[in-house]
């Protein structure tokens, strides 16, 4: 999530996310998609946002958004064992207002959070308890400065590195890459300014870095598995598109290990909103088969909502998406999502270039959390062991019985 102030007679006005008096907006509900069921929601009684959520194990970890300075920011641990996620304990982040990203390797040995505004940093935890954090590190420097708003972990060649999103200030954004395989001692090995005005999400995997730089679309890059002798600390691009209406906020790149389709990549927009009122942004589909020209071939839209993060159920071809004041979306993306009837298209807003309209063609699985009779707010969601953990900017944590295909 991203925050654009605009100063007027000295009063800061939020022309993005920002809290509101004004009715929600409702958003469009297709007929065919199934009501996801809610199991239970966690009892959120600390009085901060709620922002990311990271889910291992029975352990699930959110964080806090726009904490006030007067306070150290925090963020949660819950017992996702049962239907109801139960608060267990927090840990205070001393100089920071708001924790962006959190998220833990893939062999649960750490767990890594996102500091800002200044001074920004990644904080880094062992989880040799995972109910019990301990901080071994806290990176910071003059490249992270102005606030590390993601933090993605991933491995290249066996090595764990973070890739950080730093916002803009006196200086234009950057990418920073840093090397986890010595947690206390966190070494940067990369920096690059990129991204218009943000370098927002990245997405690792396979040794190819997928960066979402905001009005300057979707860059790929080799950091060890493109063939063009990329690595971590000298990346080379191999291919970039621009995505209808820009804002590009986050990425999956899809591997279905059914198929074996590994030629999509969802692509998330973001654009203003307001929060548990309204968003705007649509999923943009691109064909990466041809990597040194990727080509947006589809989307999905919903009216008076907008997306935000995305987490797939490879297994199954399912991927769930935040929709904010939209609640929860089970798409179906098996199979082929770039061919399709002129009845399935749809022009996407500000385009007059008809493109295969996911909605159309039948992939709304489910929808969940609208039938709360309260606003909600998704920020995140996270698929893990059939069931769909999502946090809400207004009403803390919630699981959903994962949805069946069709």
């Amino acid at each position: 999530m991203h925050i654009r102030f605009r100063n007027i007679a000295g009063i800061a006005i939020v022309a993005g996310i920002a809290c509101s008096s004004e009715k929600p907006t409702e958003p469009v509900v297709s007929s065919k998609p199934t009501t996801m069921t809610v199991l239970g929601r966690g009892d959120f009684k600390p009085v901060r946002t709620t922002g990311e959520i990271f889910v291992r194990g029975t352990t699930g970890y959110t964080t806090t958004w726009g904490n006030a300075t007067a306070v150290a920011s925090a963020f949660y641990i819950w017992d996702v064992s049962a239907d109801v996620p139960r608060l267990v304990d927090s840990v205070k982040v001393d100089n920071a207002t708001t924790l962006g990203d959190i998220a833990v390797s893939d062999d649960g040995s750490l767990l890594v959070v996102a500091t800002e505004r200044t001074p920004g940093a990644l904080v880094i935890y062992s989880l040799a308890d995972p109910r019990k954090p301990v901080q071994v590190a806290r990176f910071s420097n003059s490249d992270t400065f102005f606030g590390v708003h993601t933090s993605e972990i991933g491995r290249v060649n066996g090595k764990l590195y973070a890739f950080l999103g730093i916002d803009p200030g006196s200086t234009p954004a950057r990418l920073v890459t840093v090397d986890l395989s010595n947690p206390a001692s966190p070494q940067q090995v990369y920096v690059k300014e990129i991204g218009a005005p943000y370098v927002h999400d990245t997405f690792v995997r396979d040794g190819l870095l997928y960066l979402a730089l905001w009005n300057d679309g979707v860059a790929i890059w080799d950091i060890g598995g493109g063939g063009k002798g990329g690595t971590p600390a000298a990346p080379i691009e191999l291919g970039r598109v621009k995505t209808v209406n820009g804002e590009v906020h986050n990425i999956w790149w899809l591997k279905d290990p059914v198929t074996n389709i590994t030629k999509y990549a969802f692509i998330g927009e973001e654009g203003p909103g307001s929060i548990g009122v309204s968003s705007v942004g649509d999923i943009h589909v691109v064909d990466v088969s041809t990597v040194s020209a990727p080509k947006e071939i589809s989307f999905y839209t919903v009216a008076g909502a907008g997306t935000h993060n995305f987490s797939v159920d490879e297994a199954n071809g399912i991927l769930y998406a935040a929709y904010y004041n939209g609640g929860v979306r089970a798409l179906d993306v098996r199979g082929d999502l770039g061919t399709c009837t002129d009845a399935q298209k749809s022009t996407p807003a500000n385009s007059t270039v008809p493109l295969c309209d996911l909605q159309k063609m039948g992939r709304e699985l489910g929808i969940g959390l609208l039938d709360r009779g309260n606003p909600v707010y998704i920020w995140g969601v996270q698929y893990l062991g059939g069931a769909v953990y999502a946090s809400d900017m207004v009403n803390g944590i919630w699981k959903l019985k994962a949805v069946a295909r069709l």
